[in-house]
């Protein structure tokens, strides 16, 4: 149907991408019957083992009888008193055959619910691990032809693997010999297997062979021109294939949407959590908690269900158009559409509908708003394939830009064919629209894909998910030794209830995951969103957003981005004397012979008059901003039917009758005009090309001298440089027109000039560049645009100095050569770092020869290069690409047109909207007032950045909850370990902290819903402010993210270990709490995590990077310090308190009633201690955020806490209130210990803390070596 298209030439083959974009690998199965499952099968033994022991064999664990059990079987017998001889015998007997039913029967029912827990955690990993569900329900089958299923893995970042059904379909449907094709539905998109291609492909390929239907998008332009449309037997065929033509989102229902939420791992796990309180008869609390978790899952499907309503309708209705169908035109509806299809495209205004499907514009032109794709507010003309050779072949990410129209976009303004060419195909619609060709139709289309993005991102929404089980599975090895430690000691009391015992270490293992955390992991990333919705910035993959925080590498694109869009002509240089009326010489003009662009020659006018792509749209000219800016400095307007006048003068007006449009390949256009001769009959047509001047160079018939010197040295200057050729075509019928190509016009041309323009710099970029350089990052510009002119950006921007040394590849043969001329170096020395400056520029012809020849010392060059020049867009994903392999993790800025493939390969692409919604500094007061205070600034050291803080100094947004709340399984320290339940005070506090933290919640999902327009298919973020200082916004967002979950980890880390500690030797000791001195905790830890959720940002990025990950040596080593010390002092204090002051009970009972003592004293202020110690050591503050002297209310909280906690340690504290708070007084002589250890405790964290933070607690930024 088509043939493979061949590669671009500037990118290396052998570094193509390969495979489809979407699926990385296919594995299929055969489905097992339902009581085959693993899930079923494996635990059938089990049961049957546990049911033979309970019948037949009994348990031998049972200890001997007690006098009191002897006692009671006597009842059991008849009330008939036994003989210390027959005690004796009976309990000789139970030892012998262990008959004692009490014992076997809780023991048994202990394995049944064990083994009843482990069959639902094998079901439930079924539905968390797709890998897992393949494994126990499936049978792996290599013949595809067999299989009934398939596992998809997709490519990554492209959502998660799905166990997919597989479809069998029959060319034709009657008939049963017609061939059969296999085909199964991944995120939208239908891929299939064809019998031909199942016996070419290997059975051992990563996709089994299936591919995406072949869509009719890299056909030679001669298929397109001459087709005729589809007849209703190929239309038909055709739909089997490729589907219908819709864009439909699905939209579960409540209960569907709260089942899957019901079923992840944190809410089970918390449920599991509930069961176990109340079992241990907490009963309040854990329908309390139950009943918070419901309506926390709840709110969140509710705001779900929001989002996909809003998915929804980015979907356009199907509407009535005009299709080219069986030879003749009929109305049919857009979502009947097919790949192949001719179709009538017109304006509708009054109704608003967008381009159905992917079109190529085959006859006629338009102008059409790509916003709701692009999020470009600038209007794209788009101009059809008639003039193109009919032996070239199509390539969407070539001629997509001007010729291509886009699924979702808009027509603002279209023109059919024009009445008078000769019709060769005979289309012609009904309603004189535009004939287009349909490329793809439903979510293959880009207005699908985005939809994709968007609809499969909404759930990526987290914060370092596998750290995060990384770090609770090292939690949890922690507290398997204490609970291991309470079951053997426990185990030594033989009338402590197995039962309970074993309640307990579940509890201890189930303590290392408070039921806040997921709610926390969510904010960390949401209150990200929400900062940056408030900034102008919109992400389609909220789980990029932590990736900003580790960026090593920023690269910017130059022209529009790093320079401003509004240009300044300064005039033609090097006007040849022959046509500028001062001599006949060949030679140009003086270096510094600059015209005024109103003032130049006929012949140079016309072309920079004629040569630009042009349209009006509503009395405005749109496109390219060099060219408006161009027109306007020669005082010509243009007007309608591609025509330009002179505002005054007596020149004849310029007609455009053909255009060559610019070609970041080619790096050039050209046009065909006329104009009317003096006797206004014949028209006198001529050719006119701009672009780059190394380029045209060789389409001269005559180079002037002086040719180089003269634009090197305004490229030098930094001006933008471009060469303006000139061909005479004489007289010619208009019918000839179309005959000529590209090639015909760009050759022996005249030249007629430099075109000199001056792109100065925007005035946030050199401000936000120096503040990302100030705050540990490379620096890289990568642009099309002349390696001398991006050097000099560069150099004014400080990212190189002023002689860098640039490698043009074989043109330079083969040395750097500095921007001066007058430094040449081998290309070993500079890879050998020998070379006097290591600032390093490097051009696309550079960069394909050293990949084809010297590709190894490439890999060594390429993380020094500063400035890379003349890059095409498919050079600039390959350098991207590049950087991932090496490690460096890359942010990538530019426009949403040019830079596509960098921006989706980039860790962080970032598109700058040209056409700002909103000013910066309307964003930036709004949400400095959203916030209620002003934003703390950060000065750098000697005041580097004191002019950089307000032209660049983002606000960052929203900061995150900086650690992590406790929840009823942290009870032991925090609440009494007691059997008493908890009163309806310390519910109220739970649920307080429970329901801040989901309105919270929700408040910041209101707006991390991306829409149509806000969002764009070039890049993950989008900026509708336009400017660089997005840029900022978002690394500063990323560090405040990875800084907050570390923060939160860490103070994690410390409850669960101590808690692991009192839940099991202090459990033993029988230490426990009252419910009021619970209820103080409670109120100190509510109000400190909420006053850390209200931590201000700072608004200049630091030059310190945050850690990239929790585990690493800083956090390892300051959690077990910090645990050291605070585990040494509760110990010394309870072995000071047991062994001089207080002594244990004969017989502790531990299901006893609260009462004060002196060991209970001092453990509560102990633990009181460590809970203010880890939120005083491990609050991080600045760089990142307002220090804890700036955070008031924190700071005033753990003050009047440290206070309090001294006073009733030194006995100093209100009698009154000491007795309500349930606190014995501590001897005089054990006051001194007591204060000491508490002191110690504080100052000997924060110095651990500390010391590993400035040894290990700041980032590094990966070297270019």
């Amino acid at each position: 149907m088509s043939e493979t298209p061949t590669l671009p030439a500037d990118l290396p083959v052998e570094k193509q991408p390969k495979g489809d974009e979407l699926v990385r690998r296919v594995v299929c199965y055969n489905e097992k019957p339902l009581w085959l499952h693993g899930y079923i099968l494996a635990f059938i033994p089990l049961y049957a083992i546990w049911l033979y022991c309970l019948i037949a064999i009994p348990f031998p664990l049972a200890p001997p009888p007690t006098n009191a059990t002897l006692a009671n079987v006597s009842d059991v017998v008849g009330n008939v008193t036994l003989s210390e001889h027959n005690a004796t015998a009976l309990a000789s007997a139970a030892e012998t055959d262990g008959t004692w039913i009490h014992w076997s029967f809780e023991l048994a029912m202990i394995l049944l619910a064990g083994i009843g827990l482990l069959q639902i955690l094998t079901v439930l990993a079924c539905v968390w691990s797709v890998n897992i569900r393949a494994a126990l329900t499936c049978v792996k089958e290599n013949d595809p032809q067999r299989a009934t299923v398939a596992q998809v893995i997709p490519q990554p970042n492209n959502g998660s693997a799905e166990l997919v059904r597989l479809y069998r379909q029959r060319k034709e449907p009657t008939d049963m010999t017609s061939e059969l094709t296999i085909c199964f539905i991944f995120q939208k998109v239908k891929f299939i297997l064809t019998p031909s291609e199942l016996q070419s492909a290997s059975l051992d390929s990563p996709t089994k062979g299936f591919r995406r239907p072949t869509f009719p998008i890299h056909d030679k332009f001669a298929v397109y021109r001459d087709a005729k449309g589809h007849t209703d037997e190929a239309a038909v065929l055709s739909e089997r294939l490729f589907g219908k033509n819709r864009l439909e989102m699905y939209a579960p229902n409540f209960r569907e949407l709260f089942q899957e939420r019901a079923t992840a791992p944190f809410f089970v796990f918390q449920v599991f959590c509930v069961g176990l309180w109340c079992l241990d008869e907490y009963w309040y609390y854990s329908v309390f908690t139950l009943f918070m978790l419901v309506a926390f899952e709840a709110t969140l499907v509710q705001q779900q269900l929001r989002n996909l309503a809003e998915i929804r309708k980015m979907g356009h209705k199907p509407y009535p158009l005009q299709v080219y169908r069986n030879r003749r035109w009929r109305q049919s509806s857009s979502d009947e559409l097919l790949p192949g299809d001719i179709v009538s495209i017109v304006r509708r205004p009054e109704e608003g509908r967008p381009v159905p499907a992917d079109m190529l514009l085959i006859r006629g032109t338009c102008i059409v708003d790509e916003s709701l794709l692009t999020g470009e507010s600038v209007p794209q003309m788009k101009e059809s394939i008639e003039s193109f050779d009919s032996a070239e072949h199509l390539d969407i990410g070539v001629h997509g830009r001007l010729h291509v129209l886009f699924g979702g976009t808009k027509v603002v303004q279209h023109a059919g064919p024009a009445k008078g060419e000769k019709d060769t195909s005979g289309l012609r619609a009904p309603d004189n629209g535009c004939i287009c060709y349909v490329l793809r139709t439903g979510f293959n289309t880009s207005q699908g894909s985005l939809l994709r993005t968007i609809m499969f991102g909404v759930k990526r929404v987290t914060a370092n998910n596998k750290e995060t089980f990384g770090f609770i599975l090292f939690l949890l090895t922690f507290a398997l030794s204490a609970a291991g430690y309470l079951w053997i000691e426990g185990s030594k009391d033989e009338r402590r209830s197995k039962y309970k015992l074993f309640l307990e270490c579940t509890l201890i293992l189930t303590s290392v995951i408070p039921p806040e955390l997921p709610i926390e992991l969510s904010l960390a990333v949401n209150s990200s969103l929400l900062a940056l919705v408030k900034l102008g910035t919109y992400c389609t993959e909220p789980f990029r957003i932590p990736f900003a925080g580790k960026i090593d590498v920023c690269c910017f694109d130059k022209t529009g981005t790093l320079t401003s869009d509004t240009l300044v002509v300064q005039g033609v240089s090097g006007i040849p004397r022959e046509i500028s009326g001062k001599g006949d010489g060949g030679s140009a003009h003086s270096e510094d012979d600059i015209v005024s662009a109103d003032s130049v020659p006929w012949e140079t006018l016309q072309v920079l008059a004629a040569c630009h792509s042009l349209v009006l749209l509503d009395d405005t000219p749109i496109g390219d901003p060099l060219e408006k800016v161009t027109l306007d400095a020669v005082k010509w307007n243009i007007t309608k039917a591609d025509a330009v006048v002179p505002t005054k003068g007596k020149q004849p007006a310029l007609k455009i009758y053909q255009r060559f449009h610019f070609s970041s390949a080619l790096k050039r256009m050209s046009v065909i005009g006329g104009f009317a001769k003096a006797t206004g009959v014949d028209t006198e047509f001529f050719g006119a090309v701009k672009g780059a001047p190394e380029v045209l160079r060789s389409m001269f018939a005559s180079v002037p001298d002086g040719y180089d010197e003269m634009y090197l040295k305004h490229t030098r200057q930094g001006a933008r440089v471009l060469a303006l050729g000139r061909k005479s075509l004489g007289q010619m019928a208009l019918s000839n027109i179309r005959n000529f190509h590209r090639e015909d016009i760009e050759a022996d041309l005249s030249f007629v000039g430099f075109l000199i323009i001056d792109t100065p710099l925007r005035p946030e970029s050199k401000p936000v560049v120096q503040e990302l350089l100030f705050a540990s990052h490379h620096i890289t510009m990568i642009t099309g645009d002349n390696a001398l002119t991006a050097c000099h950006v560069g150099a004014e921007l400080g990212l190189c100095g002023n002689n860098a040394l640039v490698f043009d590849g074989p043109s330079s043969d083969l040395h750097w050569e500095s921007v001066n001329g007058q430094e040449r170096h081998p290309l070993d020395a500079v890879v050998a770092k020998k070379a006097p400056s290591m600032d390093l520029c490097l051009t696309g012809p550079g960069l394909e020869w050293m990949v084809r020849s010297h590709y190894k010392n490439l890999t060594r060059v390429l993380p020094m290069v500063k400035v890379f020049a003349r890059f095409t867009p498919n050079q600039k994903e390959w350098v991207v690409n590049e950087l991932k392999q090496m490690g460096f993790f890359t942010l990538m800025c530019g426009d949403g047109t040019n830079d596509v493939g960098a921006l989706k390969h980039s860790h962080v692409g970032v598109a700058l909207l040209q056409k700002a919604v909103v000013s910066a500094e309307k964003l930036k007061a709004n949400y400095a007032e959203g916030s209620g205070e002003t934003l703390v600034p950060l000065m750098p050291p000697g005041g580097a950045l004191q002019t950089t803080a307000g032209k660049s100094g983002a606000a960052a947004g929203a900061s995150k909850a900086e650690g992590e709340t406790r929840g009823p399984r942290n009870r032991r320290l925090q609440e009494p370990p007691a059997r008493t339940p908890p009163t309806a005070n310390r519910a109220n506090l739970q649920q307080q902290r429970l329901q801040q933290l989901i309105e919270e919640l929700q408040d910041d999902q209101e707006v991390t819903v991306v829409k149509l327009g806000d969002a764009s298919v070039a890049a993950p973020f989008s900026s509708k402010i336009g400017s660089v200082r997005s840029v900022c916004d978002i690394v500063k967002q990323g560090r405040c993210t990875l800084v907050t979950t570390l923060q939160m980890f860490k103070i994690l880390a410390l409850n669960a270990l101590i808690l692991a500690y009192s839940q099991s030797v202090l459990y033993l000791k029988g230490v426990k709490f009252s419910d009021t001195q619970a209820t103080i905790q409670g109120l100190f830890l509510a109000g400190c995590f909420l006053f850390i959720s209200r931590s201000k940002p700072l608004t200049v990025l630091s030059a310190q990077r945050p850690l990239p990950n929790i585990f690493n040596a800083y956090t390892l080593l300051t959690v077990c310090g910090q645990f050291a010390v605070h585990f040494g002092c509760l110990v010394f204090l309870v072995t000071q308190t047991l062994a001089q002051h207080y002594s244990l009970p004969d017989k502790l009972d531990l299901e006893a009633e609260f009462a004060p003592n002196l060991l209970n004293t001092v453990v509560y202020l102990m633990s009181m201690t460590l809970q203010v110690s880890t939120f005083l050591v491990n609050y991080r503050g600045r760089p990142f955020m307002e220090s804890l002297l700036e955070n008031r209310p924190l700071m005033y909280s753990i003050s009047i806490s440290l206070s309090s906690l001294f006073a009733m340690a030194s006995n100093v504290f209100p009698a009154e209130l000491q007795e309500q708070l349930q606190i014995v007084r501590i001897p005089d002589e054990f006051v001194y210990k007591v204060v000491g250890a508490l002191a110690l405790d504080i100052v000997a964290a924060w110095c651990i803390d500390r010391v590993l933070l400035m040894l290990f607690g700041e980032g590094t930024l990966k070297r270019r070596k």
